[in-house]
């Protein structure tokens, strides 16, 4: 997704222009656009025309419409978007207030405006717009002395960084040179992978190189980190994959991709994290009941005790047509975060995000046992019967 600008003021009212580039781009314009919002957008419309004869003819004309929301429909399997309302700017075409449906389109650029944007969906277009937030594959092409740090989008790859320190050849004797080098080149690619790898989003890290040099800097990036106690290296050191490329220049990182063994390690890796959370969920259900809630009263409950350290949520609830309701989901977000507690919104298309909606779609993980929001629960229930 592409930005082209944003106008915002200070009460949140305002409005984005963006450009949808790739498929994905499309569910989430799906996520952004709400009843009673404005779209702007280019559009293919039938005018009737009338000659001077009289004779009563129709064509297709492409024209500029904005329109106020009232339906969206997605279609996930062609990822296409149409959005229906009522014409709201005068137009050669259209009639103020007659009924027009916009297909939006990839590579054409629409104007979204609201009346409040809300911090999800603030949040969903920085995602959608930043490479980093969808490159949840990180890849580092290497051979002694030159090295790549690169992230990998659906769509394409980024190069981050480029390490180049000139190696002296070993001589009979004499390594020290050659390993000292060796060390300098080791700790500026280790410096670049913590620069430019987002260990929050990625969830693979691919070690390529011909021979042993993977190996070996492996080797000495792990012993670091155990030195320095380095614990974001030494907590992601499960995500770091070593593979065979032909050489450390970018064009090798294909080679590593094709990898039948890397290919299954990255099957559907965006959804990898959102599943461990969700088995998370369920394993605590089974072992700690107090400390696993679901269902909206009972996880706000939860968020009032300052109790959650993981909330679960679903993005189709953010499309809930009710505002108050969906401004409650929200401020559920905020205060979760405001309070150092970690939110993974779920896709519903994914089936984790299935499976999250049988659960009403909201569920937290809690930092300790909370065992009398049972109590309140079970008391008024008892109460209202």
């Amino acid at each position: 997704m592409k930005l082209v600008r944003k106008d915002i003021e200070k009460d949140n009212a305002g409005q984005v222009t963006l450009v949808p580039e790739e498929p994905e781009d499309m569910w989430h314009t799906y996520n952004l656009v709400q009843v009673g919002d404005s779209l702007r957008a280019s559009t293919i419309r039938k005018v009737q025309t009338e000659s001077s004869t009289g004779s009563v003819g129709s064509n297709r004309v492409r024209t500029t419409l904005t329109l106020c929301v009232e339906a969206i429909d997605f279609d996930s399997q062609a990822c296409q978007l149409r959005v229906k309302g009522t014409n709201i700017q005068e137009n050669e075409y259209v009639k103020m207030g007659a009924y027009h449906t916009i297909e939006l389109e990839p590579n054409r650029q629409f104007t979204l405006a609201k009346k409040q944007w809300d911090s999800v969906v603030l949040e969903r277009i920085e995602q959608a717009c930043d490479p980093a937030w969808s490159a949840d594959v990180a890849a580092v092409v290497m051979q002694e002395g030159l090295a790549h740090v690169c992230l990998v989008t659906p769509s394409m790859t980024l190069t981050r960084a480029k390490v180049e320190v000139n190696i002296p050849r070993k001589r009979k004797g004499n390594c020290a040179q050659h390993d000292r080098a060796l060390e300098r080149f080791y700790e500026q690619v280790v410096q670049a992978i913590q620069r430019h790898i987002n260990f929050d989003v990625v969830k693979c890290v691919l070690v390529a190189s011909p021979g042993f040099v993977r190996e070996q800097f492996c080797d000495y990036m792990f012993q670091q980190a155990v030195k320095t106690d380095n614990k974001v290296l030494l907590e992601n050191r499960s995500k770091f994959l070593q593979v065979h490329a032909s050489s450390g220049h970018k064009y090798s990182l294909k080679e590593a991709l094709c990898d039948p063994t890397v290919a299954s390690r990255l099957s559907d890796t965006k959804a990898a994290g959102e599943v461990k959370a969700l088995d998370d969920f369920y394993k605590m259900l089974q072992h700690e009941p107090d400390r696993a809630f679901y269902g909206l009263k009972q996880v706000e409950r939860a968020n009032e005790a300052l109790a959650i350290d993981t909330l679960l949520i679903s993005d189709e609830l953010f499309r809930h047509q009710d505002v108050a309701t969906r401004s409650r989901y929200v401020r559920l977000v905020d205060s979760v975060k405001d309070n150092a507690g970690t939110v993974r919104i779920f896709s519903s298309l994914h089936v984790s995000g299935e499976q999250l909606g049988q659960l009403t779609g909201v569920a937290a993980l809690l930092r300790f046992p909370v065992p009398e929001l049972s109590d309140q629960e079970d008391d008024s229930s008892s109460e209202e019967d």
